[in-house]
């Protein structure tokens, strides 16, 4: 089973987590890389389809 860092930690356990530098600074990373990602997955789904339709050429 997966665990969050947000989720309480399991009863018996202190509830004061030491995390080590390296520890923190991959978890950071790896969040960071995940915000990326999702933002990307977002384009051009935030860009708004033109409603322009050009008219035709009128025929002679």
């Amino acid at each position: 089973m997966s665990h969050d860092r947000k989720d309480p930690p399991p009863q018996g356990t202190p509830t004061e987590c030491v995390e080590s530098e390296s520890t923190r600074k991959a978890r950071k990373s790896h969040e960071s890389e995940n915000l990326d990602d999702a933002l990307e997955e977002t384009f051009p789904a935030s860009d708004p389809v033109s409603p322009f339709v050009p008219a035709r050429k009128p025929e002679d």
